[in-house]
């Protein structure tokens, strides 16, 4: 670990009005100190009493004044990496915070790295990685409840759960241990069903914390949603309305999409990483060719498809085409242009799917007066009438997805959510190595075989706060931190 002071701005590079400049580590008061003034221009920045702020100057190497600031101390261990620390609030303009940093830098401070500051705080022991993770969740959050989530992680919801299964596998791991090595002293009889019922707990929270997964990682970075259709039914006028700005161009002209359009769209709660397509078609022009190949390409790999149909147009060829493509996926059919005369009904809909799909298929449509009963959770095509013109029907867009994704509702409960890629591979890695247990006492397997499998979860878990963790993954992770933090 280095233990060097670093230093770096901790705001935005932009002007605004005030702007910090973040120093950290052994000599950080020492370092300010060279080039710190009160009002009386005097030295005395290392008499400063811990978590105090101060008004004076920030002079330059020659002697001048560079700027008036106000500057606060936080003494270790007492602050957010446990070191000395000191932060410079100055004037908010991008050359001011830059020059003061290379003064900083010019005293002998070290330019900090991506997270480096709260890399320290998680080597130093104050935080674990957990939490140091939620840091950077909480910056980027989209929507509330990404935002609720990470503040629950960073509070240590997380941390404590994980803690609590490692206390019960770990005390497992030692009776086995201690009990192999004296005998005498320490009987298995009757361990077997204990560590059974123990088993059996640990496999219960582990699958519950997995069903929080897929949501929470949904919520957290958005649903990946593509947006296809035939030529002119609305998919461009659909996704300007959600960003709530002319985003895409729209004309009477078929054909005008010819490649992908990319927003981030919030609907309440909801995320939507939203991809406009080009309409698909059968078309002889190159270009549009290939805006409808891809297209297909990028709908593989949706968690959503929102396919627009105009309601006033017969199906045709092109509707089999896209069908085709979209049939193992979660699909809302939006059915627009209901303020015109209907040729497309839910009828018509439900037989496209059924000859498609070579099965009776009934598309499951959300209505203003639906009843929930109706609603068993597993539909995966559903449909919704629109009018994108006059903005009526996607107030039922935010509850269908809260059906088709969330169980009917978002929790904001107490309970503990995953919304990491890396915490989910780790809990995967414990829960296999559990059932492995649970398989080896079926088997009557010797109680050392407990112990190897109990092991392997218990450092799995490790992994998702830090304690077992190798420095190669440590430096990926605070990586991607933006600079400062």
């Amino acid at each position: 670990m280095k233990t060097d002071t670093i230093a770096a701005i901790a705001t935005a590079l932009s002007d605004s009005g005030i702007g910090i400049i973040r120093v950290s580590g052994e000599e950080a008061i020492s370092i300010v100190n060279k080039i710190y003034r009160n009002k009386k221009y005097e030295d005395i920045l290392s008499d400063y009493k811990s978590h105090t702020i101060h008004y004076g100057f920030i002079m330059e190497k020659n002697g001048s004044l560079l700027d008036e600031v106000m500057v606060s101390v936080m003494k270790a261990p007492h602050s957010y990496t446990t070191e000395d620390t000191v932060e410079i609030n100055c004037h908010g303009g991008a050359l001011m915070k830059k020059k003061i940093l290379m003064t900083v830098i010019e005293a002998g401070a070290r330019l900090a790295e991506p997270g480096e500051f709260t890399k320290r705080a998680f080597l130093n022991g104050r935080i674990d990685l957990s939490r140091a993770e939620a840091v950077m969740d909480m910056i980027h959050a989209k929507n509330q409840f990404a935002l609720k989530s990470s503040i629950k992680q960073l509070r240590g919801s997380v941390f404590e759960k994980i803690r609590e299964l490692r206390e019960k596998i770990l005390y497992e791991i030692a009776f086995i241990e201690s009990a192999l090595d004296d005998p005498e002293h320490i009987s298995l009889e009757g361990y077997t069903e204990r560590l059974s019922n123990q088993v059996c707990y640990l496999i219960k929270e582990l699958e519950k914390l997995l069903d929080s997964a897929d949501d929470g990682k949904m919520l957290k970075e958005g649903i990946r949603t593509v947006i296809v259709g035939k030529p002119n039914v609305g998919k461009s006028s659909l996704l300007n309305l959600l960003v709530g700005q002319d985003r895409a161009i729209v004309t009477d002209i078929a054909g005008t999409t010819r490649d992908t359009l990319e927003e981030t769209v919030n609907l309440g709660d909801i995320t939507l990483n939203m991809i406009d397509t080009a309409g698909i078609r059968n078309t002889e022009d190159i270009v549009e060719k290939i805006g409808v190949e891809k297209a297909k390409k990028i709908s593989e790999d949706a968690d959503l498809i929102l396919y627009v149909m105009d309601s006033s147009v017969p199906l045709d060829e092109n509707d089999v085409d896209i069908v085709r493509m979209i049939k193992e996926k979660k699909t809302i059919i939006l059915l627009n242009k209901s303020d015109l005369d209907e040729v497309v009904n839910k009828s018509s809909v439900d037989a496209l799917f059924s000859d498609v799909c070579e099965k009776n298929c009934s598309v499951y449509e959300l209505s203003e007066t639906e009843n929930d009963k109706q609603w068993d959770g597993n539909e995966n095509i559903c449909m919704i009438r629109i009018s994108v013109k006059k903005n009526d029907g996607l107030d039922l867009l935010v509850e269908l997805l809260k059906k088709m994704f969330f169980h009917g509702q978002i929790s904001y409960d107490d309970e503990v959510c995953i919304t990491s890629s890396r915490h989910k591979e780790a809990l995967l890695e414990a829960l296999e190595s559990i059932n492995q247990v649970k398989r080896s006492l079926k088997d009557n397997m010797p109680e050392d075989f407990y112990s190897i499998d109990l092991m392997n979860a218990y450092a799995a878990l490790g992994r998702i706060i830090g304690e077992e963790v190798e420095d190669d993954l440590v430096n990926e992770i605070f990586s991607k931190f933006c600079m400062g933090k």
